[in-house]
């Protein structure tokens, strides 16, 4: 295991010599080390450059399989510390972004139980920590016509099916004076979406692409999006449960052009479980404390029912390019 940590801090540093001092040991110790590892496996795990180390493709092989082993030590260590304490260990959970966060954290917390949190715009990283054994529960959602990359073994389970996607503009748009804006109404404005988010990008220009607009397109966060939409300079696409403000305003799109589903993702059932009840709370919480996506579920119908049973990825549901989802065993 101590050979195994190692090469994974090289990896991680990309040198020899950062490695070193993050494992707190002489940079000739773990180069002669990295050679002991190299000759008992048979090939160079490492490119040694001027600038750093890179990974062979033995080396990738190796580090794909030693990372897990190295999580799964972590939790081994972390937990059994914990019990022989008589506490409970830290949850760690990964989340997009999401205004339910607060309220699912609160839920979690309780004596001897600390959620620790990790945020990603990437729903595809966040899942592949959990199955790397980095994270415990992630909270991720899928952009419609964009499927995630799911790993193998990870249990999911659906929070919301298809969460429609709404619209923030300036408050004083012409559009924004009714409870519903067609896209033709912001023909002229320039939108703002933020790349780094998985499918965001796809999802919104397919949206726009499918009434024939070709808008002005700025690649930001979505924390400068709004500053940027409140003084007028963009339009952006946002989750229903954002709240409108004196100088900007949400609103539902015409149509619900653009969906999301969201999931919950972990490695064991028990998690699932333990984790679910919570942020099923926490996010109708924030659904009815938003005027506008309170509207939209009116419209629709009430609040939805206690969900299914877990799910555990399957094979793509004929016609929806997205990935089915089968009762767990």
């Amino acid at each position: 295991m101590r050979h195994l940590r190692a090469l994974c801090a090289i990896d991680d540093a990309g040198s020899l010599h950062r490695a070193a001092r993050q494992l707190g040991v002489a940079q000739p110790t773990l180069s002669a080390q990295l050679s002991r590892i190299e000759q008992a496996l048979g090939g160079r795990l490492f490119v040694r450059e001027r600038t750093g180390c890179r990974p062979t493709p033995l080396g990738r092989t190796v580090l794909g399989r030693a990372r897990p082993l190295v999580a799964d030590m972590r939790t081994l260590v972390r937990e059994t510390r914990a019990a022989a304490a008589g506490g409970d260990s830290r949850l760690r959970v990964g989340s997009t972004a999401s205004r339910a966060l607060a309220g699912w954290l609160r839920r979690l917390r309780r004596p001897g139980l600390e959620p620790a949190l990790q945020m990603d715009v990437s729903a595809n990283e966040l899942l592949r920590r959990v199955a790397d054994g980095q994270l415990d529960v992630a909270f991720v959602h899928e952009v419609e016509g964009s499927p995630l990359r799911v790993p193998e073994g990870l249990r999911l389970r659906v929070l919301v099916e298809r969460e429609p996607q709404f619209v923030m503009l300036p408050a004083d748009h012409p559009a924004a004076a009714g409870g519903v804006v067609r896209l033709a109404d912001l023909a002229e404005d320039r939108w703002m979406v933020d790349p780094t988010v998985d499918g965001e990008w796809d999802g919104v220009h397919r949206m726009l692409r499918a009434v024939g607009l070709n808008p002005r397109v700025l690649h930001g966060d979505y924390h400068t999006a709004a500053s940027l939409v409140a003084t007028g300079e963009v339009v952006t696409v946002c989750q229903p449960s954002s709240r409108s403000r004196p100088d900007l305003a949400v609103r539902r799109l015409a149509g619900d052009p653009l969906g999301v589903r969201l999931l919950l993702a972990a490695r064991t059932r028990d998690r699932l479980d333990a984790a679910y009840p919570a942020l099923e709370e926490a996010y109708w919480e924030v659904a009815r404390e938003s005027c506008a996506y309170r509207e939209w579920l009116e419209d629709t119908g009430p609040l939805p029912a206690p969900s299914p049973p877990p799910l555990t990825p399957g094979t793509a549901v004929p016609g929806t390019g997205r990935p089915a989802l089968t009762p767990s065993r």
